[in-house]
This record gives C-alpha cells, sequence and structure tokens, in this order.
C-alpha cells in the first residue's frame, strides 16, 4: 500500500518535477522561434544582438528577451562549435538566468549552457562573470566559447594570476569574463588597496555563473582569501622548535582525527617545557603558562600540528624545494597557496625546505561574503542536492535537479567491505584485471597521491598498463581524462571534482575536435567532427559491448558529492557503465566513524580472508557517517561566517569610504571635516559640557590644537574672555584650522593640495586597517576562552570588533588630521641637501653648494614626461637638471623607466 507522500509524488509529481515542468512553456517559445534564427546569416545574428541590446537599454525585461536571446545563442553555437543545445540544456539555461543551481549530470554540456544565461545577462552592458574552478578550465572554456560569443557580436575576457594590469582591465571590460574563484576574489582585494580608480581592474558585481558551484561554495569556503605582506623572520625558531618534535611519544599528545586537531598532555608540556629550557629558547624560571611564552606556544603549538595532522604526499608535495598544498577536494596543487598563522613555516621546517616570512593580513574576504556581492548569482555542478539547505541559508540559492537528456543506464554496486587494507587493494588489482581481460576502460579512484602511487605499483606487478592521473601530474590532467575511455583503458585518479573534461566512450571527440581546430582553424566544424566522429565509433563500439566505463573507487570520501562525482563519470548521455566502491575497516571514514561494532561481526560470521561483506544497510550506515562530517563542516562554516560578516560590515564601510575618496576629485571637504570633528572631541575632552570657565583644561587645549592641528591660537586669552563658552572656541577653532590649511594650499598649488590630501587620506585608512586586521585576528584567537565565562564568543566578538571599530575611526580622523598639518612645500636649500645626500650613498660627486635653480615641483610629474623623451635642461652629470620626480615617476632622462629603477636607484 502507498503512503500518503508517496501517492502525492506519482500525482502531482516531486516539487523538483514541477519546477522544471514550469519553465517547459518557454523552451517551447526557444524550439518555435529556430526556423527564423536559422534562416539569419552571421550578419544577421550579430545584428539581432544589437536590437537586444536597445530593446534592454530601454527598460524591456531579460525575461521577456530570453527566448529570442536563447533562440540566437543556440544558432551562434550550432555555427560555431557545430553543437546544437538540448531542451535539457537550455532548461539549465534558464533556471541559471532565474539566480539557481542546476544540478547537471556529468557529461550533459555545462560549459554550453553557461552561454545562454551569460549571453542575455550580458545584453545590459554590465558585464558577466563565469567562474571555474582553476585556470586552465577558465582559459579553455574562454578560448572555446568565445568562437560562440564572437558569433553573437559579444566580447570574452579570461583573467589569470600575474596578468599585465592593462590586459587584466581589459578582460573585466568584456561582455562575458572567464575567471576562477580565487583570481576574482583576490582581484576585488587588490582593487581596494589601489589609490586611484584608473588602477582598479574589476567594474562592478552584475551576474556570475558559478562552474563546479559546489567545490567553490562549500569545499573552498572554510578558506578565506588573504593578501599578506612579510613581517619579521623567524625561521630559526621553527627549526629549533622542529627538531624537537620527533622526540614526543603518544602519552605527549591527543589526536582527534575527527576535529583534525592535536593537543600537548599534561606529560607532554611537562616534556617539551624541559627540552626547551634545554636548549636556551625557554628562559630560567619561565614556564609556558607565563604571558611571555605566547609566541613559543603558539610556535610549538603549530610544529606538533605540521608533524601529526599534516602528511606528505596527501596534504601538500615537496616541489622544486617549495612545499606546494593539495586541495583535499580536487586533488590539485594550490600553487601560491599557503597556509596561514606560522602553520606552513612549521611545515617547511619539517620538510628541511626553505622557510619563507610569516605574513601579516593586508585584506581579507570569505568567498561567501565575495559571492554575496553579486546583484544575481547561478551555479552549475553534478551535484548539489545534498547542500541544498546549506546553499539556500547561506547565499539564497535554489536547487534544481536538471532532466539528463538520454535516462542514465548506470549500475551501481552497493559498497563491498573487506577487513583489511590488504585484502581490499588485493581484490581491487583482481577486478581490474578482469576488466582488464574484457577490454572495458577502468577509472579508478583514490583519495591520496600516496594511494594512488602504491596502486600503481600494485598494477605494474600484476603486469596492467595504466595512466595516473594526481597532482603531480597536473600538466597532463585534459589528456589523461580524455584517454580514460579508450578501449582497455586503466586510469588512477586522485579525486574527480571538476576536472572539466568528459570521459567519452572511445576518446574524447571534443578534444579532438579542438585540437584539429586548433591545427587548422580554415577547416570547417562540421567537417572536422564527422571525420574524428567516424574515426571514434568503431571504437565506441567496442566499448560499449565491454559495459562501457567501469569506475572503481578504493576509498569513500567524507563527503557524499565526492563521491557522486565519481560514480557520475560513468553512465554519461546515456551510455552502460558499471560503479562499485571496495572499502576496508582500516579506512579513515570507517577507522574514525566507529568501524569496531562492524569488526566484531565480521569476525563472528566467520568471514574468512579476502572475503567481503556486501548488503544495502552498509551503505546506508556509511551515509549517515558522511551526513554526520558533513553536518560538522556545514557548521564550521557556519561559524567562520557569523564571525567574518562582523568584519564584512566594517569592510564595506572602509572599501566604501575608499571609493567615496576615489570618486572625488575634490576631498577637501572630506580632510575639513574630519579635522572639525577632531576638533569637536578635543573641546569635548578638554571643556566638558556644562562644566565652569575654572574646570576647563585650557593649556590642554592649547597643546592639543598644536600637536593635532599645527595651530598655535591664544586658547588660554579665549578660556578667560567673558561670555566666552564651548561652542565660542569650538568656532575659533575651526577658523585659524580652516585658514591655516588654506594657507597651504596656497603654498602648494589647489591641484597639488587636493592629491596630496587624497594620498594621505587613502595610505591612512589602509594603514589603520591593516593594524584593525591583525588586532581581530588575535581577538578571533582568544574570544573562544570566553565560553568558559558562560559568554557568547560571538557576542563577545561583535561587542569588542564594534569598539575596536570606534576606535579605528576616530584614530583615523586624528592621524589624517595631523599628517596634514604637518606637511609643508620643501625649500631649495632643503631639496639641495636632499639630492647631495643622495648622490653621496651613490657615490657620486656632490655639485656646488650654490645650484642652478631646480624646476619647481608643478614643473615635473609623471604625467608631464613622455617615454624617450628627456626633460628639457636635463643633464646625467648635474642632478639638479633633474626636477624632483617621485620614486615610481618616468625618469627624466627618457629612458621610460621609473625613476627608482633609473636615475633615482640608490647604491
Amino acid at each position: 500500500m502507498l503512503g500518503i507522500g508517496t501517492l502525492a509524488k506519482k500525482v502531482f509529481g516531486t516539487p523538483n518535477d514541477r519546477k522544471v515542468k514550469s519553465v517547459r512553456p518557454l523552451v517551447a517559445k526557444v524550439n518555435a522561434l529556430e526556423p527564423e534564427f536559422q534562416a539569419l546569416d552571421d550578419e544577421g545574428i550579430k545584428a539581432k544582438t544589437a536590437a537586444l541590446q536597445e530593446r534592454a537599454r530601454n527598460g524591456e525585461s531579460l525575461d521577456a528577451l530570453l527566448p529570442e536571446a536563447f533562440a540566437n545563442c543556440r544558432e551562434a553555437a550550432r555555427r560555431a562549435l557545430g553543437l546544437r543545445a538540448f531542451d535539457v540544456q537550455l532548461i539549465g539555461g534558464i533556471f541559471l538566468h532565474q539566480g539557481n543551481i542546476a544540478e547537471m549530470k556529468t557529461g550533459e554540456g555545462k560549459t554550453l549552457v553557461a552561454t545562454f544565461p551569460a549571453y542575455l545577462n550580458a545584453l545590459t552592458g554590465k558585464g558577466v562573470h563565469v567562474v571555474t574552478v582553476n585556470d586552465y578550465l577558465a582559459k579553455r572554456d574562454a578560448e572555446w566559447m568565445s568562437k560562440v560569443f564572437g558569433a553573437l557580436g559579444m566580447t570574452t575576457g579570461v583573467v589569470y594570476p600575474q596578468q599585465p594590469d592593462a590586459e587584466k582591465k581589459s578582460a573585466y571590460g568584456a561582455d562575458i569574463t572567464y575567471a576562477t574563484n580565487n583570481e576574482l576574489g583576490f582581484d576585488y582585494l587588490r582593487d581596494n588597496m589601489k589609490s586611484d580608480l584608473s588602477q582598479m581592474s574589476q567594474r562592478g558585481h552584475n551576474f556570475a555563473i558559478v562552474d563546479e558551484v559546489d567545490s567553490i561554495l562549500i569545499d573552498e569556503a572554510r578558506t578565506p582569501l588573504i593578501i599578506s605582506g612579510p613581517s619579521q623572520d623567524r625561521s630559526e625558531l621553527y627549526k629549533v622548535v622542529d627538531k624537537l618534535i620527533p622526540s614526543l611519544t603518544a602519552e605527549h599528545f591527543e589526536l582527534d582525527e575527527k576535529t583534525r586537531n592535536v593537543t600537548f598532555t599534561e606529560d607532554g608540556n611537562e616534556f617539551i617545557e624541559r627540552e626547551l629550557a634545554s636548549v636556551g629558547i625557554l628562559p630560567e624560571g619561565q614556564n609556558l603558562y607565563d604571558p611571555e611564552s605566547t609566541t613559543l606556544v603558539h610556535h610549538i603549538t603549530q610544529a606538533l600540528k605540521a608533524h601529526k595532522m599534516f602528511q606528505r604526499d596527501k596534504d601538500y608535495i615537496v616541489r622544486d624545494g617549495q612545499i606546494v598544498l593539495i586541495d583535499e577536494f580536487t586533488g590539485r596543487m594550490m600553487h601560491g597557496r599557503r597556509l596561514s598563522d606560522g602553520l606552513h613555516q612549521s611545515i617547511e621546517a619539517k620538510e628541511g625546505a626553505d622557510i619563507q616570512p610569516e605574513n601579516v593580513t593586508l585584506a581579507s574576504v570569505t568567498f561567501q561574503n565575495y559571492f554575496r556581492l553579486y546583484n544575481k548569482l547561478g551555479g552549475m555542478t553534478g551535484t548539489a542536492l545534498t547542500e541544498a539547505d546549506e546553499f539556500a541559508e547561506i547565499y539564497g540559492l535554489g536547487v534544481v535537479e536538471i532532466p539528463t537528456n538520454k535516462p542514465i543506464a548506470r549500475v551501481d554496486d552497493h559498497d563491498a567491505v573487506y577487513r583489511t587494507a590488504t585484502e581490499k587493494y588485493a581484490a581491487i588489482v583482481e577486478e581490474i584485471g578482469k576488466a582488464y581481460e574484457r577490454r572495458q576502460p577502468v577509472l579508478l579512484g583514490t583519495t591520496s597521491i600516496e594511494k594512488s602511487e602504491a596502486l600503481s605499483e600494485m598494477l605494474k606487478t600484476a603486469g596492467i598498463p595504466h595512466n595516473v592521473l594526481n597532482a603531480r601530474q597536473h600538466e597532463q590532467e585534459a589528456q589523461i581524462v580524455a584517454d580514460a575511455g579508450k578501449l582497455a583503458a586503466v586510469t588512477i585518479a586522485t579525486n574527480m571534482a571538476g576536472r572539466g573534461t568528459d570521459i567519452q566512450l572511445g576518446g574524447n571527440v571534443e578534444l579532438k575536435v579542438l585540437e584539429a581546430l586548433a591545427a587548422d582553424p580554415e577547416v570547417h566544424p562540421d567537417e572536422v567532427r564527422a571525420r574524428i566522429e567516424a574515426e571514434h565509433a568503431d571504437e565506441r563500439k567496442q566499448v560499449l559491448e565491454a559495459g562501457g566505463l567501469f569506475v572503481l573507487a578504493s576509498e569513500r570520501h567524507e563527503s557524499r558529492r565526492i563521491d557522486n562525482q565519481l560514480r557520475g563519470r560513468s553512465g554519461r548521455q546515456g551510455d552502460p557503465g558499471k560503479s562499485s566502491f571496495f572499502l576496508s575497516l582500516e579506512d579513515d571514514l570507517m577507522r574514525i566513524f566507529g568501524s569496531e561494532r562492524l569488526d566484531s561481526m565480521l569476525r563472528k560470521l566467520g568471514m574468512k580472508e579476502g572475503e567481503a561483506i556486501v548488503h544495502p544497510w552498509v551503505n546506508k550506515s556509511l551515509e549517515k557517517a558522511q551526513a554526520k562530517v558533513e553536518g560538522r563542516n556545514f557548521d564550521i562554516r557556519k561559524q567562520l561566517l557569523k564571525f567574518d560578516d562582523v568584519m564584512n560590515d566594517q569592510r564595506k564601510v572602509i572599501f566604501g569610504q575608499r571609493m567615496e575618496i576615489m570618486e572625488s576629485k575634490d576631498v577637501a571637504e572630506i580632510a575639513q571635516d574630519m579635522r572639525h570633528q577632531v576638533i569637536d572631541d578635543l573641546v569635548a575632552v578638554h571643556i566638558p559640557a556644562k562644566s565652569y570657565a575654572d574646570q576647563w583644561d585650557s593649556e590642554g587645549l592649547y597643546a592639543a590644537a598644536i600637536e593635532k592641528l599645527g595651530i598655535d591660537v591664544p586658547v588660554m586669552a579665549w578660556a578667560a574672555e567673558e561670555g566666552v563658552d564651548d561652542q565660542v572656541i569650538r568656532d575659533r577653532l575651526y577658523k585659524a584650522a580652516d585658514e591655516f590649511m588654506a594657507q597651504k594650499t596656497a603654498a602648494f598649488g589647489p591641484d597639488s593640495m587636493r592629491n596630496i590630501e587624497k594620498q594621505i587620506l587613502l595610505q591612512t585608512i589602509d594603514g589603520k586597517w591593516r593594524d584593525h586586521l591583525m588586532t581581530l585576528e588575535h581577538l578571533r584567537s582568544v574570544v573562544g576562552f570566553r565560553g568558559y565565562a558562560q559568554r557568547d564568543p560571538l557576542n563577545e566578538y561583535k561587542n569588542e570588533s564594534f569598539q575596536l571599530f570606534e576606535g579605528l575611526l576616530n584614530g583615523l580622523r586624528e592621524e589624517v588630521t595631523q599628517k596634514l598639518s604637518q606637511i609643508r612645500p620643501i625649500s631649495e636649500e632643503e631639496r639641495a641637501a636632499m639630492i647631495r645626500q643622495m648622490m653621496a650613498q651613490q657615490g657620486m660627486t656632490p655639485p656646488a653648494d650654490d645650484p642652478a635653480p631646480a624646476p619647481t615641483p608643478a614643473s615635473v610629474g609623471p604625467s608631464d614626461l613622455a617615454s624617450g623623451t628627456p626633460l628639457e635642461g636635463f643633464d646625467e652629470a648635474k642632478p639638479e637638471t633633474w626636477g624632483t620626480p617621485a620614486r615610481n615617476d618616468l625618469c627624466p632622462c627618457g629612458s621610460g623607466k621609473k625613476f627608482k629603477h633609473c636615475h633615482g636607484r640608490l647604491a
């Protein structure tokens, strides 16, 4: 008998079915327009784009333009790539445009799907960002899809690391920009550290389509993006501490693999204390609990983590003497990424690599808060439903499961659980041997480089040829994945999240077509495709007869999505296939999440060596364990976000203030408001409200006015006058300070003064924000202990960080006002003395005491020197003729180099 819920689903369909059904009329409209757009010539398609752009500018909604835009894009893709989008791909594109996550199975053509909403939203002229998980995919997708966008009359850009500034700005100026999540986040931070609008790369956050959205918005969301600068070098301390850790025994520390945490026991603390004292690092009479030992405790804790929690060839590899981290979800190397808080330095010490200095944070943002900047967000992945709650709660994104173009024919076996890893590996090699004999391609999934290489050795011993894809073979990734579907191919892969290349039976046709078109751009795509498809047809037929792709996993990942991504590599576009998971009680997930009961039960059943237990309830219990881990990770990310939201509100204020300053042609009013606020604060401190004249600290106010405002005014005399109150003194200070700054403006010239004010404002904001970030980091590290006093750490953090931020704003006004009061034009004598000092540093002969008058500062500016044109009157032997270029201005000799790299280079 059917339950009410099951009956309702059969009659009305699931909520997901109803969503998909609701957009089918839109797809029907697109299909009805197809003949009309097929009749257009190539110029007609571009003309249609111009007409749609005009309608969008005139206020017509994108929803109204959708059928025509999608029909135009489908026809452009058919001509440019030889691909006609299926109806399910249009459905995926519609849900992306509506700001949802489209869950589409592997091989359903997500790269092409993204072109539809990207094109539609780019009609507004505000730009669209297509976000990928690595630079290779960003460049590949941009190059591939630029053919479609070019046919539509739109521009495509790609952003990548170490890109020249002009090229990067141009890429962001394109209609559609492909980039990685890291580069987008870092560019956002870099832009908010620039001192001029013309130097900024990004032009707002209109609409982003995130490919492999679960990997980017979930997996990577635990680690904030940080731009940092070097701090003091403590490499020797790391080396000394590192030598002590190997002498620790099991009773000296506690390792909790569930929470990935390691701590010293009481015995461990006493042992390490004695060791530190014996090598002279811990002073006599001082112990690890003293406040003076805080830094030392931090170092030994990080060294302990480096040795006991981070494993070589699993969490990182050593390449060219550098520690390169490995992404636990994709198995890729993360070049340029470093662990914070001294942990990376501890790993460098452990591996004997060069220890890079620790860094201080200059700017930071989490992926959650970066992607919430966009007016609209959409995402694509093969696996999102397991995290639907998190997407809804954090990003306001719905998840829609898009039907496959053809029904899935893959067979998914129940997990086979062996008692030991040795038995499991032997069974895996045996199973691969059987598949190899029947010429069936096999994809073997592993969770670490170490395990992939161990299995590779076993396959070599068994005489089975194979390819290995892990962080070491990162560069050959696309080719190895593309060949994984060939007849009798055996491929070992460390995680398969977001590889971006389909495993097609008989080999990847798309990759071959792209290679052929790149070799000969003149040939028509349809001809190339027809030839390559004919070549592959025979091999594909043999692979189908052998059973399709066999996905064999050697372990379960702690996230169900990663397992599903691996499984989804088989059975694309209705192909036959098979997936099996071979596990053992010694696997990390089984060991950490209670395999003792299962082990004792298997013993009672009298299982022989080499036998496996295969039962549906084993799958269910494993999925429950995975759900627990996912829930814990969600809580970690939510907690990170709650703390970052506090900083994010402050970040918006600071970045908004910077933007306001950069957009202002004249910041004199901002500087004046700050100056008047400082005067208000000084008067409030020294002349308290409702106080009598004999209670006033007029001498203190006089001294403060000289120090903070640079003005010498008769405050004591004012205070002695009859009828003078705090408001009168405040007004007189306003007037005196404003007149003092007006004199400076006249001395420097209005343009120079406005530029000076702007640069001092920006530099002071940046310095204060940098110090504030460091203070918040320290606050964050200690606020957790407030929980022991029955106080909520998050509320404590909010309250204290708000007070600190108020202090930052007050300090900012004071520092800017003080700096502006202290600047003055330099005299000719001072300039000559500076030139003599610089020449002496370079070992040159100083000029005579009475040099010819140098040009005024206004006559030498960075914009006044054309490259290759020396300054009028420039004489290399006479520095007095060089003017006064800033270090970053063009050199007055006309070389085209910056002054600091040419004649201004210091010895």
